[in-house]
Protein backbone atom coordinates (compact mmCIF):
# COMPACT_ATOMS: atom_id res chain seq x y z
CA UNK A 1 0.00 0.00 0.00
CA UNK A 2 1.54 3.41 -0.92
CA UNK A 3 2.57 5.78 1.88
CA UNK A 4 0.20 8.62 2.68
CA UNK A 5 1.89 12.03 2.58
CA UNK A 6 1.35 14.52 5.35
CA UNK A 7 0.24 18.07 4.55
CA UNK A 8 3.78 19.41 5.15
CA UNK A 9 5.24 16.83 2.74
CA UNK A 10 2.65 17.79 0.11
CA UNK A 11 3.54 21.48 0.50
CA UNK A 12 7.28 20.71 0.16
CA UNK A 13 6.68 18.61 -2.95
CA UNK A 14 4.60 21.37 -4.58
CA UNK A 15 7.28 23.91 -3.74
CA UNK A 16 10.01 21.68 -5.24
CA UNK A 17 7.97 21.24 -8.42
CA UNK A 18 7.42 25.00 -8.76
CA UNK A 19 11.15 25.79 -8.31
CA UNK A 20 12.25 23.01 -10.68
CA UNK A 21 14.11 20.99 -8.04
CA UNK A 22 11.93 17.97 -8.90
CA UNK A 23 11.18 17.01 -12.51
CA UNK A 24 7.73 15.55 -13.26
CA UNK A 25 9.19 13.33 -16.00
CA UNK A 26 11.51 11.68 -13.47
CA UNK A 27 8.53 10.82 -11.26
CA UNK A 28 6.67 9.31 -14.23
CA UNK A 29 9.73 7.20 -15.15
CA UNK A 30 9.90 5.84 -11.61
CA UNK A 31 6.24 4.82 -11.84
CA UNK A 32 6.87 2.93 -15.08
CA UNK A 33 9.62 0.82 -13.52
CA UNK A 34 8.59 -2.69 -12.51
CA UNK A 35 8.20 -3.00 -8.77
CA UNK A 36 9.69 -6.10 -7.15
CA UNK A 37 7.75 -7.67 -4.31
CA UNK A 38 9.80 -9.35 -1.63
CA UNK A 39 9.09 -13.06 -1.13
CA UNK A 40 10.32 -15.01 1.88
CA UNK A 41 10.96 -18.61 0.77
CA UNK A 42 11.11 -19.70 4.42
CA UNK A 43 7.47 -18.59 4.75
CA UNK A 44 5.72 -19.66 1.54
CA UNK A 45 2.17 -18.34 1.15
CA UNK A 46 0.42 -21.58 0.25
CA UNK A 47 -3.05 -20.27 1.10
CA UNK A 48 -4.62 -17.81 -1.32
CA UNK A 49 -6.57 -14.87 0.08
CA UNK A 50 -9.76 -16.31 -1.42
CA UNK A 51 -9.19 -19.59 0.42
CA UNK A 52 -8.54 -17.82 3.73
CA UNK A 53 -11.74 -15.83 3.24
CA UNK A 54 -13.71 -19.05 2.74
CA UNK A 55 -12.15 -20.54 5.88
CA UNK A 56 -13.25 -17.40 7.71
CA UNK A 57 -16.85 -17.82 6.48
CA UNK A 58 -16.87 -21.50 7.51
CA UNK A 59 -15.63 -20.73 11.00
CA UNK A 60 -17.94 -17.76 11.45
CA UNK A 61 -20.76 -20.29 11.03
CA UNK A 62 -18.95 -22.54 13.50
CA UNK A 63 -18.64 -19.68 16.01
CA UNK A 64 -22.43 -19.22 15.98
CA UNK A 65 -22.98 -22.94 16.63
CA UNK A 66 -20.37 -22.86 19.40
CA UNK A 67 -22.02 -19.81 20.93
CA UNK A 68 -25.40 -21.56 21.07
CA UNK A 69 -23.91 -24.79 22.42
CA UNK A 70 -21.83 -23.20 25.18
CA UNK A 71 -24.68 -20.90 26.24
CA UNK A 72 -26.91 -23.90 26.90
CA UNK A 73 -24.20 -26.22 28.21
CA UNK A 74 -22.63 -23.75 30.65
CA UNK A 75 -25.82 -21.76 31.34
CA UNK A 76 -24.13 -18.38 31.32
CA UNK A 77 -23.46 -15.43 29.02
CA UNK A 78 -21.29 -16.54 26.08
CA UNK A 79 -19.89 -14.56 23.16
CA UNK A 80 -17.75 -16.15 20.42
CA UNK A 81 -16.16 -14.11 17.61
CA UNK A 82 -13.69 -14.90 14.84
CA UNK A 83 -11.00 -12.24 15.15
CA UNK A 84 -8.49 -13.41 12.51
CA UNK A 85 -7.72 -16.04 9.87
CA UNK A 86 -4.11 -15.98 8.77
CA UNK A 87 -1.45 -18.06 7.06
CA UNK A 88 1.83 -18.67 8.87
CA UNK A 89 4.38 -21.41 9.48
CA UNK A 90 3.89 -23.96 12.23
CA UNK A 91 6.92 -22.91 14.26
CA UNK A 92 5.43 -19.42 14.69
CA UNK A 93 2.25 -20.94 16.08
CA UNK A 94 4.05 -23.38 18.40
CA UNK A 95 6.36 -20.65 19.74
CA UNK A 96 3.35 -18.53 20.71
CA UNK A 97 1.87 -21.30 22.90
CA UNK A 98 2.32 -20.84 26.64
CA UNK A 99 3.05 -23.67 29.06
CA UNK A 100 1.17 -25.42 30.47
CA UNK A 101 -0.97 -25.45 27.35
CA UNK A 102 -4.26 -27.13 26.49
CA UNK A 103 -3.90 -28.56 23.00
CA UNK A 104 -6.52 -30.87 21.58
CA UNK A 105 -5.01 -33.13 18.90
CA UNK A 106 -7.84 -33.91 16.46
CA UNK A 107 -7.89 -36.55 13.72
CA UNK A 108 -9.40 -34.57 10.86
CA UNK A 109 -10.90 -37.53 8.97
CA UNK A 110 -11.48 -38.11 6.09
CA UNK A 111 -8.27 -36.08 5.59
CA UNK A 112 -4.96 -37.77 6.30
CA UNK A 113 -3.61 -35.65 9.09
CA UNK A 114 -4.35 -33.85 12.33
CA UNK A 115 -5.30 -30.38 13.42
CA UNK A 116 -4.80 -28.66 16.78
CA UNK A 117 -7.33 -26.83 18.93
CA UNK A 118 -5.55 -24.54 21.38
CA UNK A 119 -7.68 -23.38 24.33
CA UNK A 120 -6.38 -20.67 26.65
CA UNK A 121 -6.08 -21.59 30.34
CA UNK A 122 -8.54 -18.89 31.46
CA UNK A 123 -11.27 -20.16 29.15
CA UNK A 124 -10.63 -23.83 29.99
CA UNK A 125 -10.79 -23.20 33.74
CA UNK A 126 -13.91 -21.04 33.39
CA UNK A 127 -15.69 -23.85 31.50
CA UNK A 128 -14.64 -26.45 34.07
CA UNK A 129 -15.78 -24.19 36.91
CA UNK A 130 -19.21 -23.76 35.29
CA UNK A 131 -19.61 -27.49 34.67
CA UNK A 132 -18.86 -28.12 38.35
CA UNK A 133 -21.60 -25.66 39.35
CA UNK A 134 -19.44 -22.65 40.12
CA UNK A 135 -19.73 -19.06 39.02
CA UNK A 136 -17.17 -19.43 36.24
CA UNK A 137 -14.63 -17.13 37.89
CA UNK A 138 -11.93 -19.78 37.81
CA UNK A 139 -8.71 -17.84 38.30
CA UNK A 140 -6.89 -20.15 40.70
CA UNK A 141 -5.52 -22.60 38.16
CA UNK A 142 -4.32 -19.94 35.76
CA UNK A 143 -2.70 -17.83 38.48
CA UNK A 144 -0.91 -20.82 39.95
CA UNK A 145 0.10 -21.84 36.41
CA UNK A 146 -0.53 -25.48 37.31
CA UNK A 147 -1.53 -28.42 35.13
CA UNK A 148 -5.08 -29.75 35.16
CA UNK A 149 -6.01 -32.63 37.42
CA UNK A 150 -7.29 -35.92 35.99
CA UNK A 151 -10.89 -35.00 36.85
CA UNK A 152 -10.53 -31.57 35.23
CA UNK A 153 -8.92 -33.15 32.16
CA UNK A 154 -11.82 -35.61 31.84
CA UNK A 155 -14.38 -32.78 32.02
CA UNK A 156 -12.43 -30.76 29.47
CA UNK A 157 -12.16 -33.77 27.16
CA UNK A 158 -15.97 -34.13 27.17
CA UNK A 159 -16.35 -30.45 26.29
CA UNK A 160 -13.79 -30.64 23.47
CA UNK A 161 -15.48 -33.72 21.98
CA UNK A 162 -18.75 -31.78 21.71
CA UNK A 163 -16.74 -28.78 20.50
CA UNK A 164 -15.18 -30.60 17.53
CA UNK A 165 -18.43 -32.35 16.58
CA UNK A 166 -19.84 -28.89 15.83
CA UNK A 167 -17.30 -28.59 13.00
CA UNK A 168 -19.22 -31.12 10.89
CA UNK A 169 -22.05 -28.79 9.89
CA UNK A 170 -20.03 -25.71 8.76
CA UNK A 171 -17.75 -27.94 6.67
CA UNK A 172 -20.71 -29.92 5.29
CA UNK A 173 -20.87 -28.02 1.98
CA UNK A 174 -17.31 -29.11 1.14
CA UNK A 175 -16.66 -32.45 2.84
CA UNK A 176 -18.33 -34.81 5.30
CA UNK A 177 -16.05 -34.50 8.30
CA UNK A 178 -15.51 -37.24 10.88
CA UNK A 179 -13.30 -35.44 13.42
CA UNK A 180 -12.13 -37.35 16.48
CA UNK A 181 -10.30 -36.09 19.55
CA UNK A 182 -7.18 -38.25 19.88
CA UNK A 183 -5.38 -36.67 22.80
CA UNK A 184 -4.95 -33.55 24.92
CA UNK A 185 -1.39 -32.31 25.29
CA UNK A 186 -0.22 -29.78 27.87
CA UNK A 187 3.22 -29.22 26.35
CA UNK A 188 3.62 -27.75 22.86
CA UNK A 189 6.81 -29.80 22.31
CA UNK A 190 4.72 -32.98 22.27
CA UNK A 191 2.25 -31.59 19.74
CA UNK A 192 4.49 -31.56 16.67
CA UNK A 193 1.90 -32.72 14.14
CA UNK A 194 3.84 -31.25 11.19
CA UNK A 195 7.35 -30.05 10.40
CA UNK A 196 8.28 -26.62 11.84
CA UNK A 197 8.39 -25.05 8.36
CA UNK A 198 4.98 -26.34 7.24
CA UNK A 199 2.45 -23.69 6.26
CA UNK A 200 -0.72 -23.64 8.39
CA UNK A 201 -3.97 -21.71 8.53
CA UNK A 202 -4.63 -20.31 11.99
CA UNK A 203 -8.21 -19.38 12.91
CA UNK A 204 -8.38 -17.35 16.12
CA UNK A 205 -11.55 -16.95 18.19
CA UNK A 206 -12.18 -14.60 21.08
CA UNK A 207 -14.41 -16.11 23.79
CA UNK A 208 -16.28 -14.36 26.58
CA UNK A 209 -17.58 -16.70 29.28
CA UNK A 210 -19.26 -14.53 31.88
CA UNK A 211 -16.54 -12.15 33.05
CA UNK A 212 -13.73 -14.30 31.62
CA UNK A 213 -12.11 -13.65 28.26
CA UNK A 214 -9.61 -15.72 26.31
CA UNK A 215 -8.56 -17.14 22.96
CA UNK A 216 -9.20 -20.39 21.13
CA UNK A 217 -7.04 -21.23 18.10
CA UNK A 218 -7.66 -23.84 15.41
CA UNK A 219 -4.46 -24.74 13.56
CA UNK A 220 -5.03 -26.47 10.20
CA UNK A 221 -1.88 -27.60 8.32
CA UNK A 222 -1.80 -26.92 4.59
CA UNK A 223 -1.10 -30.52 3.56
CA UNK A 224 -4.16 -31.74 5.54
CA UNK A 225 -6.73 -29.82 3.50
CA UNK A 226 -4.67 -29.56 0.31
CA UNK A 227 -6.94 -32.06 -1.56
CA UNK A 228 -9.96 -29.74 -1.21
CA UNK A 229 -8.22 -26.36 -1.53
CA UNK A 230 -9.73 -25.76 -5.01
CA UNK A 231 -13.18 -26.09 -3.36
CA UNK A 232 -12.31 -23.30 -0.92
CA UNK A 233 -12.95 -20.68 -3.58
CA UNK A 234 -15.54 -18.23 -2.25
CA UNK A 235 -17.38 -18.22 -5.58
CA UNK A 236 -17.56 -22.02 -5.73
CA UNK A 237 -18.45 -22.32 -2.05
CA UNK A 238 -21.38 -19.90 -2.33
CA UNK A 239 -22.53 -21.59 -5.53
CA UNK A 240 -22.76 -25.01 -3.84
CA UNK A 241 -23.82 -23.94 -0.35
CA UNK A 242 -27.53 -23.74 -1.21
CA UNK A 243 -27.74 -26.81 -3.46
CA UNK A 244 -27.67 -29.47 -0.77
CA UNK A 245 -31.08 -31.04 -0.29
CA UNK A 246 -32.34 -32.49 2.95
CA UNK A 247 -31.97 -36.26 3.12
CA UNK A 248 -34.85 -38.54 4.09
CA UNK A 249 -33.25 -39.38 7.43
CA UNK A 250 -32.76 -35.66 8.21
CA UNK A 251 -36.37 -34.95 7.24
CA UNK A 252 -37.61 -37.79 9.48
CA UNK A 253 -35.47 -36.60 12.39
CA UNK A 254 -36.79 -33.04 11.94
CA UNK A 255 -40.42 -34.20 11.84
CA UNK A 256 -39.87 -36.37 14.92
CA UNK A 257 -38.32 -33.48 16.82
CA UNK A 258 -41.15 -31.13 15.88
CA UNK A 259 -43.85 -33.68 16.77
CA UNK A 260 -42.44 -33.97 20.30
CA UNK A 261 -42.44 -30.21 20.87
CA UNK A 262 -44.88 -28.86 23.44
CA UNK A 263 -46.92 -25.73 22.73
CA UNK A 264 -49.57 -23.79 24.62
CA UNK A 265 -53.14 -24.10 23.31
CA UNK A 266 -55.63 -21.59 24.76
CA UNK A 267 -59.40 -21.42 24.14
CA UNK A 268 -60.81 -17.99 25.01
CA UNK A 269 -64.47 -18.17 26.07
CA UNK A 270 -64.88 -14.41 26.22
CA UNK A 271 -63.70 -11.19 27.81
CA UNK A 272 -65.02 -8.74 30.36
CA UNK A 273 -63.87 -5.59 32.11
CA UNK A 274 -64.46 -5.10 35.83
CA UNK A 275 -63.03 -2.81 38.47
CA UNK A 276 -60.52 -3.93 41.08
CA UNK A 277 -63.10 -3.51 43.86
CA UNK A 278 -65.55 -5.74 41.97
CA UNK A 279 -62.80 -8.33 41.53
CA UNK A 280 -61.99 -8.27 45.26
CA UNK A 281 -65.66 -8.75 46.18
CA UNK A 282 -66.37 -11.68 43.84
CA UNK A 283 -68.09 -14.59 45.60
CA UNK A 284 -68.88 -18.12 44.58
CA UNK A 285 -71.98 -18.11 42.38
CA UNK A 286 -71.48 -14.56 41.04
CA UNK A 287 -71.98 -14.15 37.30
CA UNK A 288 -69.63 -12.14 35.05
CA UNK A 289 -71.10 -10.88 31.78
CA UNK A 290 -68.78 -11.68 28.85
CA UNK A 291 -68.60 -9.96 25.47
CA UNK A 292 -69.68 -13.06 23.53
CA UNK A 293 -73.03 -14.67 22.87
CA UNK A 294 -73.46 -18.38 23.65
CA UNK A 295 -74.00 -18.96 19.94
CA UNK A 296 -70.63 -17.48 18.96
CA UNK A 297 -67.49 -19.56 18.39
CA UNK A 298 -64.58 -19.59 20.81
CA UNK A 299 -61.18 -18.29 19.75
CA UNK A 300 -58.38 -20.87 19.98
CA UNK A 301 -54.81 -19.58 20.18
CA UNK A 302 -51.60 -21.53 19.56
CA UNK A 303 -49.11 -19.64 21.73
CA UNK A 304 -50.25 -16.06 20.92
CA UNK A 305 -51.47 -16.68 17.36
CA UNK A 306 -55.17 -17.10 16.53
CA UNK A 307 -55.39 -20.42 14.65
CA UNK A 308 -58.89 -21.93 15.10
CA UNK A 309 -62.52 -21.27 15.91
CA UNK A 310 -64.33 -23.85 18.06
CA UNK A 311 -67.52 -24.77 19.93
CA UNK A 312 -67.50 -25.68 23.64
CA UNK A 313 -68.73 -29.07 24.79
CA UNK A 314 -68.14 -32.11 26.99
CA UNK A 315 -66.38 -35.38 26.14
CA UNK A 316 -66.27 -38.25 28.66
CA UNK A 317 -67.22 -35.88 31.49
CA UNK A 318 -64.35 -33.54 30.54
CA UNK A 319 -64.70 -29.98 29.30
CA UNK A 320 -63.70 -29.95 25.63
CA UNK A 321 -63.86 -27.91 22.44
CA UNK A 322 -64.62 -28.96 18.86
CA UNK A 323 -62.69 -27.16 16.13
CA UNK A 324 -65.10 -25.79 13.55
CA UNK A 325 -62.91 -23.47 11.50
CA UNK A 326 -59.24 -22.97 10.64
CA UNK A 327 -58.21 -19.32 10.73
CA UNK A 328 -56.07 -18.43 7.74
CA UNK A 329 -53.02 -16.22 8.20
CA UNK A 330 -53.95 -12.57 7.93
CA UNK A 331 -57.44 -12.91 9.40
CA UNK A 332 -58.13 -10.27 12.02
CA UNK A 333 -58.40 -11.24 15.65
CA UNK A 334 -61.84 -10.83 17.17
CA UNK A 335 -62.08 -8.14 19.80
Amino acid sequence: MPDVLSQNEIDELLAALSTGEVDVSEIEEEKKEKKVRKYDFSRPDKFAKDQLRTLEIIHENFSRLLNNFLSGYLRTYIEVDVISVQSLIYTEFSNSISNPAILGIVDFAPFSGQIIIDVSADIANAMIERVLGGTGKAVGASKENRSLTEIEMTLLRNILIKFINLLKEPWGNIVELRPKLENIETNAQFAQIVSPSESVALITFNLHIGDNEGMVNICIPHFVIEPILPSLSSRLWFATSNKREMTESERTALETGISKSKINLTAVVGKSTISVSELMNLQRGDIILLNKNVEESLEVFVEDQLKFKAKPGIKKKNVAIMVTEVVEEGDERDE
